[in-house]
């Protein structure tokens, strides 16, 4: 028993390890040689927990931080009323979290997909789940004219963060977050 929890326990900080790989060199600093390294599992574990290989356990890693970060924005969102404070809070949470990784670590799903070639069509879909999922989540907590409005400020929202994330790591400042925050709560709030 405590053999198959500890396989388990192999498996996960694995899946951890390559994202927090991803999240500070994307797709390219997450070899199998670094996830072994990182994770403290010994090679031989990668490819009995994923056959396929690199391709496998980035995919998965990738699920897996998706559904934290949706958690993540959720929380965030959640948290106010109003569709500025709303905006605030989120940006605000973002801000919080790049300055906890010291402007070293963005989102790995936004490092990964900078990664892309036409080999990485799986991937590509995978990426696209996650961004879907982030975009309808956002869409669900503002209540604009239409549903079509909704999504797509939802859609700007996520390509603020993204862009934010590359600005926090070249300026080594969480401004970035703090200064679109405050125009898109403004802009959230005319609506």
């Amino acid at each position: 028993m405590s053999t198959s929890i500890g396989s388990q326990g192999s498996r996960a900080r694995m899946l951890d390890a390559a994202i927090t790989l991803m999240r500070g060199s994307g797709l390219s600093g997450a070899g199998i040689n670094e996830i072994v390294r990182e994770s403290g599992s010994p090679k031989g574990s990668v490819y009995h927990f994923f056959p396929n290989g690199k391709g496998q356990i980035v995919a998965e890693a990738i699920e897996l931080h998706s559904y934290r970060v949706q958690d993540f924005i959720q929380q965030a969102l959640q948290s106010q009323e109003r569709p500025a404070a709303k905006v605030r809070a989120l940006f605000n949470a973002f801000a919080r979290r790049v300055s906890a990784g010291d402007f070293q670590a963005s989102c790995a799903a936004g490092a990964v997909a900078l990664d892309l070639d036409a080999d990485l069509e799986e991937l590509r879909l995978v990426l696209q789940g996650a961004f879907s999922r982030w975009i309808s989540l956002v869409a669900q907590h503002f209540d604009f004219a239409d549903a079509r409005q909704n999504k797509s400020f939802a859609g700007l929202v996520l390509t603020t963060i993204e862009g934010a994330y590359i600005r926090c790591r070249v300026d080594r400042s969480s401004r970035p977050f703090k200064e679109a925050g405050e125009w898109l709560a403004e802009l959230a709030e005319e609506r």
